[in-house]
């Protein structure tokens, strides 16, 4: 299993489309085996779902996440957790392992003005 987080200075950024690098979590057994970060694509409409998706990422926890990136990580059959907490993403990937993670499931709806998820 997989997990990616999108970071901005290696903590997760309340904005998917622009992270600077995403943390991906090699898991098995309930642990932790590989971590790293990989820079995205060019960001693009779908770019980033698809790109995880060949990374094999089977599961997203993001901050802010608009409803379109969200409906493709459903078609591509990707787990997506929105609205957690701005933390280092290995630690909310221990919350998603131990199922203490907090999330509020909020979207973002592009504006930015008001930001997206809980800052």
């Amino acid at each position: 299993m997989k997990v990616a987080v999108p970071t901005e200075n290696t903590l997760l950024t309340p904005h998917f489309g622009h992270c600077e690098q995403f943390y991906i979590a090699t898991l098995e057994n309930d642990k932790i085996l590989k971590e790293e970060f990989l820079s995205p694509p060019q960001h693009e409409d779908g770019s980033f779902p698809n790109w995880l998706a060949n990374e094999g990422v089977n599961t997203v926890i993001a901050g802010g996440l608009g409803q379109r990136a969200i409906a493709i990580f459903n078609q591509l059959g990707i787990d997506v957790y929105t609205g957690a907490e701005v933390k280092h993403p290995s630690i909310l990937v221990k919350e998603l392992l131990e199922n203490t993670l907090k999330t509020t499931g909020e979207y973002c709806s592009g504006g930015h003005s008001e930001g997206c998820g809980k800052h």
